[in-house]
């Protein structure tokens, strides 16, 4: 039995966050700068993000959203999770810290 699409969601938006974060720290110990960040930030995680953004379209899908709502959803979402952990990066970086566990 396939899983249920809210728990196909949040196990693909843990994979997903937890590979940023994991990119974040990577960044930071490589002293990269905001702007080296920002743009590696959206190619980092591809499979995780595909498969974040497929859940995520599934799930709209099947409450009733069209194919283009669905997708645009899922785009919204990722886009705010680069935005934070761009605003993350920021402030790890400006205070010269790093994030915990």
């Amino acid at each position: 039995m396939a899983p249920a699409p809210a728990g196909n969601v949040d196990a693909t938006r843990a994979a997903f966050t937890k590979c940023l974060r994991e990119h974040l720290k990577k960044q930071l110990e490589a002293k990269v700068t905001e702007a080296e960040f920002e743009l590696s930030v959206k190619s980092a995680c591809d499979t995780e993000q595909s498969a974040f953004k497929a859940a995520v379209t599934a799930t709209n899908r099947a409450g009733g959203d069209s194919q283009a709502d669905a997708e645009e959803n899922a785009q919204m979402q990722i886009d705010d999770y680069h935005a934070n952990f761009t605003d993350k990066f920021k402030d790890y970086a400006s205070t010269n810290t790093m994030p915990g566990e």
